[in-house]
């Protein structure tokens, strides 16, 4: 089965026992979904918190900018206090930023379990999470409750997750137009006519759309920052799945449009599993995934705890205590 990508070899490595902490990157779960499919703890940090200087891509030698619009480099550890440890040494400016600018981690805003205000939706009609994984979560919620967490199932108020999730794939696909070579870009507009509502239509209009539909799509990426900046007002973090499907089997299918996932409930699109983790990245929010539970065929299973804007050591310090009412990692069998 897949460890998850694309820092499934560190995940992997985490798991067994050869590391305590490897790096990752993450712009569509590559730090969250490794850490969920092998049963380790994996942080995406705040927008900007960690410098990308040395990121590929873009190519070695490229000056450094401003942070990226998406993308994120964090940790990824067998603990809560290893990502805390890690990001701690990680974060902060960029050298060339740093003789102006200085960075230290603000407190998680709890120092307990049943401090906490914690908002939650295990599943979604726009993205069903299978039956499987979903008992793991449900769990996960129970035990909560049980340690005293004030609970509030339900989305933000003014998060339209369809809307939000759209919006992520065109700013996501936006940003790889540069792969395009000049004689593609023509049958990319060609794609494009037709908006059928596939992910290949949907990719080939954000990498050849008039750069004004590109700044609309980034205004209501800052309008959903805002809405989840009023929800972390009143609510400390926010629970959410990290995807619909535990670990599958690989799908050598060539075109990546065409992969399908088994689930108890049947196969799967592939591309299902941006739906979780966009809504942490298209905001620019920091989001920890923790390791809850197995599956009934033995698979981990991790929820992700989404955060409030810069206030990263709140979702690390949650994962941390839910480990002690449900258990943290544990190591697979045979290691």
């Amino acid at each position: 089965r897949t460890p998850g990508g694309s820092t499934g070899g560190g995940a992997a490595a985490l798991a067994a026992g050869l590391t305590y902490l490897e790096p990752g990157s993450d712009i569509g779960g590559s730090i969250r979904v490794p850490a969920h499919f092998c049963g380790v703890y994996g942080h995406k940090p705040t927008r900007g918190v960690v410098p990308m200087r040395g990121h590929i891509p873009p190519p070695p030698g490229t000056p450094p900018g401003p942070p990226p619009l998406l993308p994120v480099a964090g940790p990824l550890a067998r603990s809560a206090a290893d990502l805390r440890a890690a990001l701690e040494v990680l974060g902060g400016p960029d050298e060339e930023d740093a003789p102006a600018y200085r960075w230290s981690l603000p407190p998680a805003r709890g120092t307990r379990l049943a401090d906490y205000r914690i908002g939650f939706v295990l599943d979604d009609p726009a993205c069903r999470v299978s039956s499987d994984v979903g008992d793991v979560h449900a769990r996960a919620i129970e035990a909560l409750r049980r340690g005293g967490v004030k609970l509030e199932e339900g989305w933000p108020k003014g998060v339209v997750p369809a809307q939000q999730y759209d919006t992520y794939l065109y700013l996501l696909n936006s940003v790889f137009a540069f792969t395009l070579r000049d004689d593609q870009v023509e049958e990319m507009r060609k794609r494009a006519e037709n908006q059928d509502g596939s992910y290949a239509a949907k990719q080939a209009l954000a990498w050849t759309a008039p750069f004004k539909h590109f700044s609309a799509a980034a205004g209501r990426r800052n309008a959903a920052s805002a809405v989840w900046q009023e929800y972390f007002r009143a609510h400390d973090a926010f629970l959410l799945p990290t995807a619909f499907v535990a670990a599958f089997p690989h799908d050598h299918s060539p075109r990546m449009f065409e992969r399908r996932l088994a689930t108890p409930e049947g196969p799967r699109q592939y591309l299902d599993l941006l739906f979780w983790i966009s809504f942490a990245t298209l905001t620019g929010l920091p989001a920890t995934t923790a390791p809850i539970g197995l599956t009934r065929d033995g698979l981990p299973v991790g929820i992700q705890i989404v955060g409030p804007y810069l206030e990263d050591a709140t979702p690390i310090d949650v994962a941390g205590r839910l480990a002690d009412v449900i258990g943290g990692f544990t190591p697979p069998k045979g290691f």
